[in-house]
């Protein structure tokens, strides 16, 4: 593994920052928290899963020099900015488009499952701003004996996977309050706005943002 993954003071400090940025709440957290909120828990793991693999895609992109042609393309960074921000703006018309029985049976079933963890993979995959995260973010803790494309994969797939357990925490707390909220009164129909304008919302903050971060 000498030659896969960096040495261990330098792993243990990629642990411990990826640790620290994945419970930090962002755009990601809040997507997560916010389907979880207005479908259920399986709903906001099946989001878990699909943000995870859509960052996995990102980390891929970056280490094959994806983050290189949007650092020096402000066309195709912006392109892929505005789809995605497009994209949850759609997530939101939808929900607000859904009629009240869709919006109490849509955490069941298996095909909706496919189509909550598809929404999650479209939304993390379309954020060009996560590819640039990783470029800028894994160099810091990468080792030069080692496979740079390789090792910048391996460190990136860690960094989702330390990602994916602290949105599923997320998502399990999130799931323990939803209850106690439903019960309010009027608060169904108010919590269908809220979620659409959520989407929304982060859909027009990802698309004016100038910020190249990532989660």
């Amino acid at each position: 593994m000498h030659h896969l993954l960096p040495s261990w003071p330098l792993l243990a400090a990629f642990l411990f920052a990826s640790v620290v940025l994945a419970i930090t709440p962002g755009p990601a957290v809040f997507y997560i928290v916010t389907r979880t909120m207005a479908q259920g828990k399986r709903a906001g793991l099946a989001s878990v899963a699909g943000v995870a693999c859509g960052n996995l895609g990102n980390a891929i992109g970056a280490s094959i020099g994806l983050a290189a042609l949007f650092a020096i393309s402000s066309l195709a960074f912006t392109v892929v900015k505005y789809a995605g921000a497009a994209y949850l703006v759609y997530l939101g018309i939808q929900v607000l488009r859904a009629k009240e029985t869709e919006l109490k049976t849509v955490q069941f079933g298996v095909a909706n499952m496919k189509r909550i963890f598809r929404d999650g993979f479209v939304v993390a995959l379309l954020n060009p701003k996560t590819t640039i995260f990783f470029a800028a973010f894994l160099p810091q803790f990468m080792d030069s004996g080692a496979a740079p494309m390789v090792q910048s994969g391996l460190l990136g797939g860690l960094f989702v996977a330390v990602a994916m357990i602290t949105d599923s925490m997320y998502t399990l707390a999130a799931s323990m309050v939803a209850p106690a909220v439903t019960q309010l009164r009027g608060v169904r129909a108010f919590g269908r706005y809220l979620t659409a304008s959520a989407f929304i919302g982060l859909g027009v903050l990802t698309a004016v943002t100038g910020s190249r971060d990532g989660k």
